[in-house]
């Protein structure tokens, strides 16, 4: 199953510690993965990654960044 694809990153306020960031983009929890991705049958699965500093993040949505999870603006490049 291909991946439910945003239009713009989701912004959030993160702090440190292990995320796991949805990529099937069925998450009732998004940016976060709730397990969606098990429940649908998907075949994708979360980034998980460690957040060293707190602070503003944006989270890819588009699924096509270069720097998983975040955004890197290929959502806008079409």
């Amino acid at each position: 199953m291909d991946p439910v694809h945003g239009v713009k990153p989701i912004v959030i306020e993160e702090t440190p510690g292990k995320k796991a960031y949805c990529q099937c983009g069925l998450s009732e929890k998004l940016p976060y993965c709730d397990g969606a991705h098990n429940r649908h049958a998907t075949g994708l699965a979360p980034i998980v990654c460690d957040v060293a500093e707190p602070g503003k993040k944006a989270v890819c949505q588009c699924h096509r960044s270069g720097n998983k999870p975040w955004c890197d603006g290929t959502h806008s490049r079409g």
